[in-house]
């Protein structure tokens, strides 16, 4: 008898919350025997949850015995239409539907035979409306398409000079050789033509004057175009049709270079960006550096057709003024008089690579700039000529240019290399416009950027739809006359769907136990946490000037107490306040100290729960606190703002109240829908949920390793809790490197190891539970690199499963979380407030599943959060491997209820929750390598004439977590 079959809705005598019907199920539910189901037995029950009759689990011990993972061979299924058939309103528990499974696919052999699963269908849940996507049709008519390689010698690194040859080449053979073709280049590799050139193979000589030179001299370059194949138009409608799986990246290609042409000559290109000063104002971002505004253009084959994304972007540049008054404003004081070593240090690294121009020969010369010389140009002596005469850079310029420096205690900027040095003082160099800044800015120019470029929905959509018109593409000769291209003019109306949000249970001890979000918020008034935690023994250290910190302490247990957790209201030792020393050893001390405080009250095996920790008044010791706490001494820290302590504002205090009770082990809130077994693909078989992300050095770091970070759910049917663990992997390795891993050992054998193996046995050590379904949202995955990222985990996922025990194979479904990309949803009305929120931004819970998504793969765009300020940004979720057989309803209601699950707030998150909690675990690890606020820190950067990156370099590994932290949700 199935699960289904047992026990009805009387109610009956049986406490717990599994079985059904009269027999056993052991997997069934939470796993409790049948005889304590709700319903279930013979008798007049209330019913369980259902679930379906697994084999008879053994009672294992998971450090000695592989736990049995098999699955049942006669799970019940309904059919798909009651599958797809979902809902949330109010009314008795009904149970979660089961879903069919088939058997999991083995991964492939190499990623060229990846297939990612097709669309199952449309979602139908949720209130329809109306919304606008950033997302212009583009329409091609039909026309000879070709494809010519280019090769230009000698090799020239710079697109921007590629181009420049190319536009010289057309200039001068375009009636000659080219039979009056116009041909779209992509400053790299590769032209395309709407007709044949009249040959297959030809050599043409470009000269072009080098500004850059002395003399202004004609450089000479060969440039070979070489027929190479004709992009199939048909090919790409069958494959927008959803006839054909293979994409059309050629044709695809052509059309976006055709597109791209027209900016690309009179913007400074970024990526897929375009910007200038003509683009929109332009202003300070503080230090040296300022934002040009611009547009992102990308061209995408989705269901309606071919779509030309285009979006608002903003980026920091360098200021074009003299290298003198950069220095000034980077170091942020009077640089004239001289500078010490460790600001000439600072300003070695950030201008090293930036390009200057110099006058004082009667023309502009450009330079790169390799270094600071650590002498004044009145020190610097350099040889004259042959001879082996030495003369001062100070002494050079007046003799040789009547030029009398007026600042001869400043260092020098060195250009050319190091064998050939060419020194060149600051107050004469003017740094070159146009020149981005790639290094990643300060809190300030973030916060300066975010406020000059922040517009409301209703404001970004007419500035988007302002560029459409200002790039003009149906006017342009080569879009549209030569190739054939148009491009509408207005955004796509698509129509979405609201989902209805979860609801959440509370502890029933506070006067509101279940609540319904509004617009994707709630509060704390009259509620407590359902699982609150226990904080026996506290303390307190300040490192700030605060002399509230006592009443702080007070105010924060109260209101902790308040909220459901159990707090001892005194802390174990007096608040330390450390004024000198480091804080290293200050964190030391308080750990000896309550250690022996614990001694002393006879507490063997005791240890500090929780640390509170008041933040000096300066930045940059968060990261060492951080790394302290939790790689050696083992506590779970609260940092605290010297700010907010002073204010002691309540809402803050909640909010600090949350972090604490889940760094503690509880529980906020559950979904109720999780508790009554009615959340599909969750609640009918035990289900681990982890969330991945890989975090990169910033920009211009060549030497520190990426960290990858994995969490997973602890708990089931709740699914709130996430062990997190991290690891180190090589610069800039996107594919997480520590799923598995198997070595030899002398000893003990075969040791199975990796994080995915380790937190499926944390898994069954928490809930006595075997995981039956894996689903993994893995953040931070671009287009390019799905094939390949999903090749090498899921391998990684399948033989840690196996290496548990043989032919474990539980389904696994595997979700890309995207969210840098730019696509943009708006209300159709602005000022229908029955379809916005507060922010002028579409609600929360807002799906799209058609139109503007890929032509036959599974994916969707999810708003699930209130937006604040400015336009709020879609998450894109895409499924590149599925063996659960996710409905579109199903996994979109899924996700969208586990955006209300995030531990930090009373609001629903823009992100699943488990990719959210990995991407703070990998960003929190990065601290324990750099020691201190990274985002502040000077770290050894070459700027955007980078140095080759070694990375195949040895990886440093991570410093080890503490157990006593590594169990909890430290890193929120």
């Amino acid at each position: 008898m199935s699960g289904r079959e047992g026990g009805g809705r009387g109610r009956g005598r049986g406490r717990g919350r599994g079985g059904g019907g009269q027999t056993p199920a052991p997997d069934a539910g939470r796993g409790q025997q049948a005889s304590r189901g709700r319903g279930g037995g013979g008798g007049p029950g209330r019913g369980g949850r259902g679930g379906y009759n697994a084999p008879p689990s053994t009672s294992l011990s998971v450090s000695a015995t592989p736990f049995q993972p098999s699955l049942s061979e006669t799970a019940a299924s309904l059919p798909h239409e009651m599958e797809q058939k979902l809902t949330l309103e109010a009314s008795t528990p009904a149970p979660a539907p089961q879903v069919p499974l088939n058997p999991p696919d083995l991964p492939p052999a190499s990623s060229k035979a990846i297939r990612h699963p097709k669309r199952p269908g449309f979602g139908t849940f949720g209130k329809k409306v109306l919304v606008k996507a950033n997302h212009f049709l583009v329409a091609v008519a039909e026309r000879d398409l070709n494809h010519y390689d280019v090769s230009i010698s000698p090799e020239v690194a710079s697109k921007k000079v590629c181009r420049e040859i190319m536009n010289q080449l057309v200039e001068t053979y375009k009636d000659s050789h080219l039979g009056k073709r116009r041909l779209a280049y992509d400053g790299r590799k590769s032209c395309y033509t709407a007709g044949a050139l009249p040959f297959d193979s030809k050599d043409f000589v470009v000269e072009l004057v080098d500004n850059d030179s002395q003399s202004r001299r004609e450089r000479k370059f060969k440039v070979s175009i070489k027929f190479a194949s004709k992009p199939d138009l048909h090919h790409l409608q069958q494959f927008i049709q959803g006839r054909q799986l293979d994409v059309p990246q050629e044709t695809i290609q052509l059309f976006d270079v055709v597109l791209r042409a027209r900016p690309s000559k009179s913007c400074v290109v970024v990526g897929r960006s375009f910007f200038s000063p003509m683009l929109g104002d332009i202003g300070e971002l503080g230090n040296g550096l300022m934002y040009w505004k611009g547009f992102y253009q990308s061209l995408r084959p989705t269901q309606m057709g071919l779509s030309l994304n285009i979006d608002m972007s903003a980026r920091a540049f360098f200021e074009p003024i003299l290298v003198l008054d950069y220095v000034a404003k980077y170091i942020n004081r009077d640089p004239t008089r001289s500078l010490s070593d460790q600001d000439r240090i600072k300003v070695k690294r950030a201008l090293k690579g930036v390009r200057v121009e110099i006058q004082h020969q009667g023309h502009i010369r450009r330079h790169k700039i390799g270094s600071i010389t650590s002498q004044s140009t009145q020190q610097l002596m350099f040889p004259l000529d042959d001879t082996g005469n030495m003369i001062s850079v100070v002494q050079y310029f007046r003799e040789k240019y009547n030029i009398h420096l007026r600042y001869p205690s400043l260092p020098a900027v060195q250009a050319g290399s190091d064998t050939k040095p060419i020194y060149l003082p600051m107050e004469l160099c003017r740094i070159v416009e146009g020149q981005r800044y790639s290094r990643k800015l300060n809190e300030r120019q973030v916060s300066a950027l975010l406020k000059a470029t922040c517009q409301r929905p209703e404001d970004r959509e007419k500035s988007i739809i302002k560029m459409a018109g200002y790039n003009n593409y149906n006017q342009d000769e080569l879009v549209n006359k030569e190739f054939g291209i148009q491009v509408r003019p207005e955004l796509t109306s698509i129509e979405a769907r609201v989902l209805p949000p979860p609801t959440l249970k509370y502890h029933a001890s506070g006067e509101k136990s279940v609540v319904a979000p509004s617009v994707g918020q709630w509060n704390m008034i009259d509620k407590k946490m359902i699982n609150g935690g226990k904080v026996e023994f506290w303390a307190c250290i300040n490192f700030s000037k605060s002399n509230n910190v006592g009443k702080f302490c007070d105010d924060l247990i109260d209101m902790c107490c308040s909220k459901g957790m159990e707090c001892n209201r005194q802390p174990l030792v007096p608040i330390r306040t450390p004024r000198q020393g480091p804080i290293e050893k200050a964190l030391f001390d308080i750990e000896a100290d309550t250690s022996a405080k614990l001694a002393q009250l006879n507490m063997t095996g005791k240890q500090l729960q929780l640390l509170i920790v008041i933040l000096p008044d300066f930045s940059g010791s968060y990261g060492t606190i951080k790394r302290v706490c939790e790689t050696e001494l083992g506590i779970v820290s609260q940092c605290c703002q010297p700010k907010n302590v002073a204010r002691s504002n309540k809402q803050y205090l909640e909010n600090v109240s949350l972090k604490i009770n889940a760094k503690v082990g509880g529980r906020n809130s559950v979904l109720q829908e999780a508790l009554n077994g009615r959340l599909a693909y969750l609640s009918d078989r035990p289900t681990i949920v982890f969330g991945a992300d890989v975090t990169h050095p910033q920009p211009g770091e060549d030497s520190s390793p990426s960290i990858a970070a994995v969490v997973a759910s602890m708990d089931w049917p709740e699914v709130t809790k996430y062990r997190g663990l991290v690891s180190a992997q090589a610069h800039r390795e996107e594919i997480i490197q520590d799923l598995y891993s198997k070595k030899e050992d002398p000893k003990r054998g075969t040791v199975h190891g990796g994080m995915i193996r380790e937190l499926l046995v944390s898994f069954y050590k928490s809930t006595k539970l075997k995981p039956h379904r894996i689903i993994f949202y893995r953040d931070g995955v671009s287009e390019g690199q799905f094939s390949q990222v999903l090749l090498h985990e899921m391998d990684a996922i399948r033989k840690a499963c196996v290496s548990i025990e043989e032919n474990y194979l539980p389904r696994v479904t595997f979700i890309v979380v995207q969210k840098r990309h730019h696509t943009r949803l708006f209300a159709a009305n602005h000022r229908d407030r029955n379809t916005t929120d507060r922010s002028g931004n579409i609600l929360p819970g807002t799906v799209v599943d058609t139109k503007i998504c890929h032509p036959n793969e599974f994916d969707f765009y999810l708003c699930s959060h209130a937006g604040i300020q400015g336009t709020s940004r879609p998450t894109h979720y895409h499924v590149l491997h599925d063996e659960n057989n996710f409905s579109a309803d199903g996994l979109q209601i899924l996700t969208n209820s586990l955006c209300y699950t995030y531990a930090r707030c009373t609001r629903s998150v823009s992100i699943v929750p488990p990719a959210y909690y990995a991407h703070h675990a990998a960003f929190r690890a990065r601290y324990y390598i750099e020691g201190s606020d990274f985002s502040d820190s000077e770290s050894s950067v070459s700027g955007p004439g980078r140095a080759t990156r070694e990375k195949n370099k040895e990886v440093r590994p991570l410093p080890t977590i503490k157990d006593s932290v590594k169990d909890v949700m430290f890193y929120i």
